[in-house]
């Protein structure tokens, strides 16, 4: 069969009635499509179809005519014709759901205009291309206005790095608590989607204080700056996550190892008094030890003789060339003596046990302990149970 006779045959129905309908595409087009079936020809009755197709005037008949013809152009061989086809129809509401399925899935060239503006195409229709994986398509996907929010988790959990780039860019999508704080997981090195993401006109509290300490410090004061945190909370919460990783770091370390962290940290002016707490209230004995030997300038041998004397003149001498606050003495004496008293059996709530046994020992043992010291010592152990 020749190919003019396959058009003859496949515009057969729509012909018939072209020529009582008030469409830009005549009926004279289409008998210069019959005659000369050029890939030029059939993207400009492609073109004029898009434009009958946002003709609200049109009858039922008038539009389904209309769309009969564009089911046959959107399997058009060439992809010029189906460039134009889907350029034009873009925007179209009238747009039958499977020729725009169909264009959708075509190749990137054809696909993209649809993919950005189709209001034709579901939630359902867009994951489906996100999972197909093709890098333009899924950024394309990502600048859709008003994008919604289970498109933006498929894109956060399934697309690449730019089109969650593209995705934290778009003011218009819709974005889950859940799904930024799964892009935080998956691109935790990415500075371009911690960059987008900050710069979004709102944040969940709990994604900023996430996202705070991961960014650089300009960007850190454009969060305080534009996401209502308070700068001393961004600070605490920048120095309770570099503590959390320093403790972390130390575990396992050995004790030479542990006396080069310490003796850093000190020059860095990192060696706080709060690190120190940190770390008895997770029962960190190797990290205090090394710490304070650091702190008063002994032999870390002489530290753990000190810190381990039955009686209290031991650790006393110790703290006392450490420089740390005197308000903290009693507290510290508190956690070492649950420390040497608790038995880790390695089971999970090892460390919360110790902790509840620090909190009663400092809460009974202590009741001429400054207020206001005692809420510090107590939020900062309660740091340690979110750890």
């Amino acid at each position: 069969m020749s190919r003019l006779v396959a058009q003859r045959r496949l515009f057969a129905c729509p012909v018939k009635g072209l020529e009582a309908m008030s469409f830009q595409l005549s009926h004279a087009d289409v008998v210069r499509l019959l005659a000369e079936p050029s890939a030029p020809v059939r993207a400009d009755v492609a073109t004029k179809l898009a434009s009958d197709l946002g003709d609200a005037d049109l009858s039922e008949t008038e539009l389904k005519a209309a769309q009969d013809i564009l089911r046959i152009l959107a399997k058009d061989v060439a992809v010029a014709v189906r460039c134009a086809l889907s350029h034009n129809l873009r925007r179209a509401v009238h747009l039958p759901h499977d020729v725009a399925l169909r264009l959708a899935n075509d190749v990137e060239d054809v696909a993209l205009p649809i993919l950005e503006n189709s209001p034709v195409l579901t939630e359902e229709d867009l994951v489906a291309v996100i999972r197909e994986g093709s890098p333009r398509k899924q950024v394309t996907i990502a600048r859709r206005p008003d994008l919604p929010e289970p498109v933006a988790d498929a894109l956060i959990t399934g697309g690449l790095e730019p089109a969650v780039v593209a995705l934290m860019e778009n003011t218009g999508a819709r974005i889950g608590a859940a799904s930024l704080g799964k892009a935080l997981d998956r691109f935790a090195g990415s500075e371009a989607v911690k960059q987008g993401m900050a710069h979004r006109a709102a944040l969940p509290m709990t994604v900023t204080e996430r996202l705070v300490v991961m960014v650089s410090d300009q960007l850190r004061e454009y969060l305080v700056a534009h996401h209502d945190l308070p700068a001393a909370q961004a600070e605490e919460i920048v120095l309770q996550t570099r503590d959390r990783v320093t403790l972390n770091l130390s575990e396992g370390s050995t004790e030479e190892e542990l006396l080069v962290l310490t003796a850093q940290m000190h020059r860095q002016g990192r060696l706080t008094s709060v690190l120190v707490w940190r770390a008895l209230s997770l029962g960190d004995m190797a990290f205090f030890v090394a710490a304070m030997a650091t702190l008063a300038g002994v032999p870390i041998a002489n530290a753990r003789m000190l810190i381990d004397d039955a009686g209290p003149a031991g650790l006393l001498s110790l703290y006392a060339k450490s420089g740390l606050p005197e308000r903290m003495l009693s507290a510290v004496r508190a956690a070492v003596d649950v420390l040497h008293e608790v038995k880790f059996d390695g089971g999970e709530r090892d460390h919360e046990r110790y902790r509840s046994r620090v909190i009663t020992r400092i809460l009974t043992q202590f009741e001429e302990f400054p207020a206001e010291d005692l809420d510090f010592m107590l939020e900062k152990l309660g740091d340690s149970l979110t750890s």
